[in-house]
């Protein structure tokens, strides 16, 4: 048990001190963690002292690819669903000159999510959705460039991020959820015309939007930036594509999304290609990083997948 405890709140540890500072909860993670090598080295010691001939010096190798392992399931299982709150900074839409609204609206699992709404003056709107351990501050500057076109802008921060309410997911589990809060929320709005609210989402705000699409079909279309993958199948890819090095990694990533779903309440979504698939007719813009290999990669699969409502934007030259 201490095998994964232990390093499982080391990991809590190096997320608080990056994101939050030095706090009594990193500082009893880092001791965690400290124990944890402790025992580990202590462990080895003990059975290097027990074993002999061949077996001693095969110890080694094993030992160290188990570590790996290890630390490549349980770290990303344990930050994505142990996420510290990233804070709100101080930029606000009248920074960049537009009136807004402070507001909160609740998800149908009951959390109280916190937003800004820039009102609509050419009837549509668009619920923008920022990425993983950011908050609404973070995409301010998208929300100016589609507020200058008239539109609505209703930019939240996801649970568990800035000032909303829930516990967060790094991977956006619960993204779907959030997202559907926002749209219901504009509905009320008596500028909006319902059949014409649209989502854009940054990374796990994107891959969000991708999925909400599917899933609500009060959606008309969504731009998503920087979306890659939410769950197991989004990276089978990587088998193809590496060889034995991809599947090897894709073995890994199958034990991290296991153990993730052990250590949260939320429910995988479906696919990135499944949803957008289920989404069709209604379309997609898919933007991508022009130096970023993986992610041209993944959005020509997409691309692919839900050709005739799916088109992508590969940005040249971006990192």
């Amino acid at each position: 048990m201490a095998a994964i405890t232990l390093p499982a709140a080391g990991t809590i540890a190096i997320a608080y001190v990056t994101k939050a500072g030095i706090g009594a909860r990193s500082f009893g993670g880092v001791a965690a963690t400290v124990g944890a090598i402790a025992l580990f080295v202590d462990g080895a010691r003990v059975l290097a002292r027990h074993t002999h001939g061949w077996r001693r010096w095969s110890m080694a190798p094993i030992g160290l690819v188990g570590a790996f392992v290890g630390v490549s399931t349980i770290f990303p299982a344990v930050y994505a669903t142990n996420v510290p709150r990233p804070t709100l900074g101080d930029a606000r839409p009248s920074d960049y000159a537009f009136d807004y609204l402070d507001v909160s609206f609740d998800t149908d699992d009951s959390v109280t999510l916190s937003g800004w709404y820039i009102p609509s003056t050419n009837g549509a709107a668009v619920v923008l959705a920022h990425g993983a351990s950011s908050t609404r501050t973070s995409v301010l500057d998208q929300a100016a460039v589609v507020a200058k076109h008239g539109y609505g802008v209703l930019a939240f921060d996801a649970r568990g991020h800035g000032r909303s309410g829930g516990r967060a997911m790094e991977f956006g589990w619960y993204g779907e959820r959030d997202i559907a809060a926002a749209v219901t929320y504009l509905r009320t709005r008596p500028e909006v015309e319902q059949h014409r609210i649209g989502v854009l989402g940054m990374s796990m705000g994107g891959e969000s939007a991708i999925g909400a699409l599917a899933a609500d079909p009060r959606i008309a279309a969504v731009v998503a930036e920087g979306a890659t993958n939410r769950v197991y199948r989004d990276k089978e890819w990587m088998a193809d594509r590496y060889g034995l090095r991809g599947r090897f990694q894709l073995g890994i990533e199958w034990m991290t999304y296991q153990l993730t779903k052990a250590l949260t309440e939320a429910k995988p979504p479906l696919a990135l290609a499944d949803s957008l698939r289920a989404a069709a007719p209604r379309p997609a813009l898919l933007i991508a990083a022009g130096n970023v290999e993986d992610a041209r990669i993944v959005g020509e699969r997409l691309r692919a997948a839900a050709p005739g409502n799916v088109e992508l934007w590969v940005a040249d030259g971006a990192n």
